[in-house]
């Protein structure tokens, strides 16, 4: 359930930064549209999260868009990640006893780790994301998350002792100077890391509870293993198919209403997913007529419900896809022959 999955409610989080980063409402609503209303345990697929970092990213200039995120994330935008990491005996004992939990907010935790150099406290983290800007803002955010946290997690200014980044430095360095309250940050480090001193993370925390942070890591836990997915856009896509199949031939324009799209915002989502208008319909007009022989209608009363001019239009769309005629289905159908499903017609999986 976790796999290639992320929390909605960092969805939520960044769809809120993409906004008053001026990010058009209709693009950040095409990623966040299922998730708003939905509950702490649900997941969304790891591509929405990219495709809104991406927005962000290419909406703000370099080196903005991550303090950007980290400016919006209040204390209690992400409930079960934010107090879990806030709450312990001191910082190194409220984030290294953190890690296990942390794919209650993230889609890997092989993408983070926290480890103790000498008495310091360091903080890891990198992105899958392919594109260069959107990878940067991704790690410039995460470092300043951290900061954050532990800003109001020990109650004072601290600065780190090391913030450096992978990436090459942005031309305008103000906002994360800005962010990590020093100008001395690493860039083309090799390294994505916040290294926090011995003295600030080793002190008591002023309202750190370690009962609490035993409770919340119960909590993290429970969420974990309730885990379940929202339907991906694809998933509503192929529902909004479905439905326009009832009435016959499927038009584009017809489904695009349905899912409150455009035509052509709708094409260039199927070509996200990997996939096109011509395999999705091929593929929903395949499953329908299989259910529908399988029923014992005749082949002229399926080829009427799917829009096909005649019965011998369908044929040869059986033809197609799987060799046989729609009677030879029919019967394989009913011997329960495996060989009858149908083939993979760009199921769009492959690629986010």
């Amino acid at each position: 359930m976790l796999d290639g999955t992320v929390s909605t409610r960092l969805l939520l989080l960044l769809g809120e930064a993409a906004r008053t980063a001026g990010v058009p409402e209709p693009l950040v609503l095409a990623e966040t549209g299922p998730a708003a209303a939905a509950d702490e345990a649900a997941r969304v697929p790891l591509p929405s999260l990219v495709r809104l970092w991406e927005h962000v990213a290419h909406a703000l200039p370099p080196g903005r868009a991550g303090t950007h995120v980290a400016d919006t994330a209040a204390l209690g935008s992400l409930p079960a990640w934010d107090y879990l990491v806030v709450n312990g005996a001191t910082l190194t004992d409220a984030l290294t006893r953190s890690v296990p939990y942390h794919r209650v907010v993230t889609a890997s935790e092989k993408e983070f780790a926290v480890h103790t150099p000498g008495d310091d406290l360091a903080v890891r983290y990198h992105t899958g994301a392919g594109d260069p800007r959107t990878a940067a803002a991704v790690h410039e955010y995460v470092l300043a998350y951290y900061l954050r946290r532990a800003r109001e997690a020990t109650r004072t200014d601290l600065v780190p002792r090391r913030v450096a980044f992978s990436h090459p430095a942005p031309a305008d360095r103000s906002a994360l100077v800005r962010a990590f309250g020093t100008a001395a940050l690493e860039f083309d480090a090799g390294v994505n890391e916040l290294v926090f001193r011995a003295e600030d993370a080793r002190v008591p925390l002023p309202s750190g509870d370690p009962r609490l942070a035993e409770l919340l890591r119960g909590h993290a836990g429970m969420l974990l293993s309730a885990a379940h997915p929202l339907p991906s856009w694809l998933d509503l896509f192929r529902t909004a198919l479905d439905a326009e199949l009832d009435h016959g031939a499927p038009a584009l324009g017809a489904v695009a209403h349905r899912l409150a799209s455009s035509p052509r915002t709708l094409q260039r989502r199927l070509g996200e997913h990997g996939t096109t208008w011509r395999e999705e319909v091929d593929r929903a007009r395949h499953s329908r007529a299989r259910r529908l022989l399988s029923s014992g209608l005749t082949a002229e009363t399926v080829a009427a419900r799917l829009g096909f001019s005649d019965d011998r239009a369908l044929r040869k769309a059986f033809h197609r896809w799987s060799g046989r005629t729609p009677a030879q289905e029919r019967r394989a159908l009913a011997r329960g022959d495996r060989s009858a499903a149908h083939p993979d017609l760009g199921s769009g999986s492959a690629r986010p």
